[in-house]
């Protein structure tokens, strides 16, 4: 017989040694690799996935695992507020977004992470009185989602194997890929050059406030810039809804520069 009160313990435990993980720490955990980015590496996929990837990515780059980002921006949560963050992402174990926002003139701090499979939000006023803490199941499988929105600033992940491509013109590119034991379905828009316009997913989440469900997600590409031979996205506007009028009206919430990006 299963012990309940023996598993909601260890699911406590691993709950909370999830919060414990550093940036550092996770980064640090990134697995190096010695494969180097050709593009003679790419000459069986589709046209316009060969021109993001050589766009992106560039010739003799070492194909990372791990990216760690400094950004500034602006998040909404009933107005429109300041932030700066820092942000690991370590494609083997997930992501840490450690920021500090500041509400009328009150810092709010704290931070969104999935590691190792489990999701969680722990932010404080003051770094003391509570504002949201949040874990659980559908709080994992939306962080799980933020990981897959978030690949483009990774693009070596799009290197595996296990990555499937379609397009259906010059300017629309699909991806598949598996990302935490979730499917991704990415669609992005690119230009001529190969740069990233839109990207846009189905991710699990609740931004009426009510049960949690697939919402159409994504972002628009204002600029660009490159780190460590890697182009990304440097300024975004990301949100709920994309794709939909409610998309500016109701859904973005997410308005952010990348300063710098470091890659192993």
């Amino acid at each position: 017989m299963i012990d309940l009160k023996k598993g909601l313990q260890r699911s406590s435990e691993i709950v909370h040694h999830t919060k414990q993980i550093s940036l550092n720490t996770l980064w640090e955990s990134a697995i190096s690799n010695d494969r180097i980015f050709h593009s003679d590496q790419l000459s069986h996929l589709p046209e316009t996935a060969r021109r993001y990837l050589q766009h992106a990515i560039a010739p003799g780059t070492a194909i990372a695992s791990a990216v760690r980002l400094q950004m500034h921006g602006e998040i909404k949560l009933k107005n429109w507020i300041p932030f700066k963050a820092e942000q690991v992402i370590c494609w083997e174990h997930g992501l840490i977004w450690s920021a500090t926002a500041w509400m009328n003139g009150l810092p709010i701090v704290g931070s969104d992470r999935l590691i190792d499979g489990v999701g969680s939000m722990q932010w404080k006023l003051l770094g003391i009185f509570p504002v949201m803490i949040a874990s659980g199941a559908d709080i994992t499988r939306s962080a799980v989602g933020r990981l897959q929105s978030e690949s483009i600033c990774l693009p070596s992940v799009f290197c595996g194997d296990d990555v499937s491509w379609t397009s259906m013109d010059s300017s629309h590119l699909h991806s598949s890929l598996l990302v935490q034991g979730e499917r991704a379905e990415l669609d992005f828009t690119i230009d001529l050059t190969g740069r990233i316009e839109t990207f846009k997913l189905p991710r699990w989440g609740n931004p009426e406030g009510a049960e949690f469900h697939d919402v159409n997600f994504g972002g628009i590409i204002e600029q660009e810039g490159t780190f460590c031979g890697y182009t990304i996205p440097t300024r975004l506007r990301i949100g709920w809804y994309f794709g939909t009028d409610r998309f500016e009206s109701e859904g973005e919430f997410f308005r952010a520069t990348i300063d710098d990006a470091i890659y192993q």
